[in-house]
């Protein structure tokens, strides 16, 4: 049986209601339902792109001794040249503790049949670490009030013909919808054609009765990239600005992140292409244009910029945070669940590994988060390579009690 679900909101919390400029309380949510058809919640804010995010002020990382520093990047050291350097491996490493970056690494050349060689600099597509971005921006989106997570999504877009699918279960992955990464095929898509958000949610629409594999919501978790791609549209209608757009006025801006943007056609003389394993270049598909799932770009010392923002409360408080590492799969027994945007390890002493990790075309990714060891590790790469996700054995030099993040993708 699943756990229950539970509000970002309060059923006993005053709410307040803008219609044409007056101001109606209501003293529960009972009130509200009886006009919830008839008016918008919100008061249509907007984003002003004129306005931008003042840089984002992080507390100092507290300071590491010279002994555990040096023992950390010795083991990290052999780790590498043991397990990820015989692998072939053609990317960058970063590996940090309180914020302090202990070990980092950068190997090989972004264009395999050139002589750039890979730095600091160099941007990687994340794959699906992109998602916790996305996730986290519709959490910003909800503390502006523009949303409530357990709104159905129809009533943002009220053609959207899937009763049940709320805001919650696209971010943890129990709308029971069909994947696009699939069913873009399955409907024979033309394949010189990028296909687009607006195009995966038409589809899903149009041609609901020749998808296959829709199931009811909240039954169960079913990775599906659909979920995402849909986020991106709901944050594009709330901000009145594109996704990349938001993200980058968000995130990438304020948190100087500058080597990290979301991909869109203006960028294509700037990305790092992927390669297979035999080092053979991969090129674009119809699925390339698709973002909120995937197609952000980044380096391991922006990611760690990510990860510092997102263990304060600058960006989103920490009951915010909380909901995002609150494991909603609980039909299965294990220690692996999701969260909203994050895996998650659980572990009988109530201790979470929070992580993420990608894989598309010939990128990897793996992205893991020690939360209370306060550690942060990030191995990306361009050339197709499963042992990036043999980083969760790093987790072993700060939480020795706990196995590591699975290779989920």
């Amino acid at each position: 049986m699943d756990a229950p679900l539970r509000p970002f909101y309060s059923y006993n919390q005053p709410i307040v209601i803008r219609m044409n400029g007056f101001s109606m309380l209501f003293g529960n949510l009972i009130a509200l339902s009886l006009l919830i058809g008839s008016c918008n919640l919100f008061d249509g804010k907007k984003d002003n792109d004129k306005e931008a995010i003042p840089p984002y002020q992080l507390p100092d990382n507290p300071k590491l001794d010279a002994a555990q520093t040096n023992r950390l990047k010795q083991e990290c050291t052999t780790w590498y040249d043991s397990i990820l350097k015989k692998s072939g491996f053609n990317g960058a490493v970063l590996v940090a503790k309180n914020g302090t970056i202990v070990f980092e690494k950068y190997q090989g050349l972004a264009h395999l049949e050139g002589k750039d060689k890979v730095t600091e600099t160099t941007s990687f597509h994340i794959a699906s670490v992109s998602k916790t971005f996305t996730a986290m921006a519709v959490l910003k989106l909800f503390e502006e009030k523009r949303l409530l997570i357990d709104d159905e999504f129809s009533k943002y877009f009220p053609t959207f013909n899937y009763p049940g699918v709320t805001v919650r279960t696209l971010l943890n992955h129990r709308s029971g919808l069909p994947n696009y990464v699939y069913f873009i095929d399955e409907i024979g898509w033309d394949k010189n054609v990028f296909v687009k958000n607006q195009d995966v949610f038409n589809i899903l629409v149009d041609r609901k009765n020749e998808l296959k594999n829709i199931t009811p919501p909240n039954r169960h978790f079913s990775y599906c990239n659909t979920n995402y791609a849909l986020l991106a549209l709901l944050i594009e209608k709330l901000s009145n600005s594109t996704y990349p757009q938001f993200i980058k006025k968000y995130i990438f801006d304020p948190l100087q992140m500058t080597h990290s943007f979301v991909y869109t056609q203006l960028d294509s003389s700037r990305i790092t292409p992927s390669y297979d394993w035999r080092g053979q270049r991969i090129p674009f598909n119809q699925l390339d244009m698709v973002y909120g799932d995937k197609n952000i770009y980044s380096t391991v010392k922006d990611l760690l910029k990510w990860d510092r923002l997102i263990r304060t409360n600058v960006f989103l408080s920490a009951s915010s945070l909380k909901e995002a590492y609150t494991p909603y799969s609980n039909e299965k027994a294990g220690i692996k669940n999701y969260g909203l945007g994050w895996r998650m390890n659980l572990y009988p002493d109530g201790k979470k590994i929070i992580f993420h990790n990608g894989w598309w075309h010939g990128n990897n990714a793996s992205f893991i988060r020690v939360i209370e060891g306060d550690a942060t590790i990030i191995v990306l790469g361009n050339r197709y390579n499963r042992g990036i996700y043999k980083s969760k054995l790093l987790i072993n030099l700060f939480d020795r009690a706990h196995s590591a993040a699975e290779d989920d993708e």
